[in-house]
């Protein structure tokens, strides 16, 4: 062989070799990726059924009621949708009605949250940029509704 004709191999079996890293690595993530919705994409069947996900909003105001023990139900809302979720264990100190969170794990068949892992947002001014999108998307989606709504008639 020819040094090109070599240069030229040692070039394309490390190409192959790089790709197929690549690939193994995105295969073996691909079940670890927690993916992120809102309750009105819950709504709208976005979310995976039967996988584990994060859901992310607001507290609803009135809606935390502490069960047995340790567990909690409450309702999660991005002024949109709500879902109900319940979980068993120990909530953050900055769990707060009228507050951001964000749920992890499934929702049953019954539309309800059973969440593994409850987190708080850590600081007034701080939102997940996709929680922020949400809220605003949901926000204008409402706000649409209510200007292409019928006003009543007086009669």
């Amino acid at each position: 062989m020819k040094p090109r004709q070599k240069r030229f191999m040692f070039i394309a079996a490390g190409v192959i070799a790089v790709s197929l890293a690549v690939g193994l690595v995105l295969y073996a993530l691909r079940g670890n990726v927690n993916l992120y919705f809102t309750p009105t994409q819950i709504f709208n069947n976005e979310a995976p059924v039967g996988r584990s996900f994060r859901i992310g909003g607001m507290v609803e105001e009135g809606s935390v009621k502490q069960m047995d023990g340790l567990t909690v139900n409450f309702v999660i809302t991005d002024s949109n949708k709500s879902i109900p979720v319940v979980y068993t264990g120990i909530l953050p100190d900055l769990f707060k009605e009228g507050k951001g969170v964000v749920a992890q794990g499934r929702v049953d068949e019954n539309g309800l949250m059973r969440a593994d892992e409850v987190l708080a947002k850590h600081d007034e001014n701080y939102m997940p940029p996709e929680a922020l999108d949400a809220l605003e998307k949901a926000e204008e989606a409402k706000a649409a509704a209510m200007m292409t709504a019928e006003p009543p008639v007086a009669k």
